[in-house]
């Protein structure tokens, strides 16, 4: 007869086995350490094009903010609307046109750079809410229908 040893002669083990759970949390740093630099970086994207009405002739001539690529501001109601304001000018104008009680309909528009820092073009809609602006539009370019 074979000799087995009696169930009550082993004592249970109390220690938990660390060692799969080392490994487990090993791995993860590694994963975590290779894609948190990925998510930290732009990546490119190709944004949906499409097709966008034109502002009714009958409506108020609208307030255009215009955002250049280098970050620089414009608006088409100042009295120089090729020289680049600053923030502060900006929102005065805008406060000021805005302030008449039939300016309600006027609209208001964001012409931003494609290469204009997207910072700037944030800003300069923050900029024109708080200057009493109810909604901002941003002004898009119509993308080229092919003929047919």
């Amino acid at each position: 007869m074979a000799h087995f040893p009696e169930r009550g002669s082993r004592r249970p083990m109390s220690e938990i086995n660390v060692v799969p759970f080392i490994d487990v949390m090993l791995v993860l740093l590694v994963i975590f350490m290779i894609t948190t630099p990925l998510l930290t970086q732009g990546v490119k994207v190709s944004l949906p094009q499409t097709e966008s009405k034109a502002i009714p002739p009958e409506q108020k001539e609208p307030l255009i903010v215009t955002v250049d690529a280098q970050g620089n501001y414009f608006l088409n109601i100042s009295s120089k609307p090729s020289q680049p304001i600053t923030a502060r000018v900006l929102s005065n104008l805008v406060a000021t046109q805005l302030s008449s009680a039939e300016q309600d309909q006027r609209p208001v528009l964001v012409r931003g750079d494609k290469n204009a820092n997207y910072g700037k073009v944030v800003e300069a809609m923050s900029l024109l809410q708080q200057a009493g602006a109810k909604s901002v539009g941003l002004i898009t370019q119509q993308t080229a229908r092919p003929n047919g």
